[in-house]
């Protein structure tokens, strides 16, 4: 059968008889699919660390009846910090069940896999307030799902000034006046509009590259989770998972 060369993250990783593993993959142009690893828990398999949880490379496959089976892989980063860190790998395994819940097979999933990246590369590498790091994440997949803020003005009476409020059923902000009316609406900062300003609009590679305090990141972290939750219909908590 015909290999091809596919890029991707291990989403999960499952026994499978005495020595295989079955994976659940992101990739970039075939979405979320799943693959067999022959002997790859076995000590000396080739496969061995290229087949464990948050580990992104380049795998040579082939396609069966109903999944996909890897022959070899190269691994690119492995995020190892994470696996040190039982306040990190909380927070990617969150992170990671919410890509589960969000992607399918069969479509391009380029820009969510480019955020997870960024996101395991942020928890791993930095010390970024892990809490910030996630709702700038949750911010920034509800733009890529389709569900971006309107930012560019009031979404009730288009006023650009006077920005004081964060309307959940209205998807965006609000001015003073037109907040004040709306029981959605939460009251903002400056530097918490500016904050979600800047992660709706930021280049994919440095959505990161800002801090909140306070007030502001008390705030930020509330809409964040407030209107990932109302989006996906779904209530996501952050649980301990020891």
């Amino acid at each position: 059968m015909a290999t091809t060369k596919i890029s991707g993250i291990v989403l999960a990783e499952n026994n499978m008889g005495d020595y295989d593993k079955m994976l659940t993959m992101l990739t970039p142009n075939f979405g979320k699919i799943s693959c067999t690893a022959k002997g790859a828990r076995r000590p000396k398999s080739s496969l061995l660390a290229g087949t464990q949880l948050f580990c992104f490379g380049e795998y040579l496959m082939y396609k069966g009846t109903s999944t996909y089976h890897i022959n070899s892989c190269e691994i690119i980063e492995m995020f190892y910090k994470i696996r040190t860190d039982l306040d990190k790998l909380k927070y990617a395994i969150h992170i990671n069940k919410i890509i589960i819940d969000v992607t399918e097979e069969n479509e391009n999933c380029f820009n969510i896999l480019q955020l997870l990246l960024n996101t395991l590369y942020t928890i791993s590498e930095t010390d970024k307030s892990l809490e910030l790091t996630l709702s700038i994440f949750k911010m920034r997949l509800l733009c890529i799902l389709g569900f971006t803020p309107r930012i560019l003005s009031c979404t009730n009476c288009k006023e650009k000034e006077k920005i004081k409020y964060f309307s959940i059923k209205d998807n965006g902000f609000k001015c003073e006046k037109c907040g004040k009316q709306d029981k959605s609406s939460i009251e903002i900062s400056e530097s918490t509009k500016n904050a979600i300003k800047y992660v709706v609009t930021a280049p994919s590679k440095k959505i990161y590259s800002f801090n909140l305090k306070d007030n502001a990141l008390k705030e930020f972290d509330l809409i964040a989770n407030i209107y990932f939750n109302q989006k996906m219909e779904k209530e996501y908590k952050l649980e301990d998972i020891f």
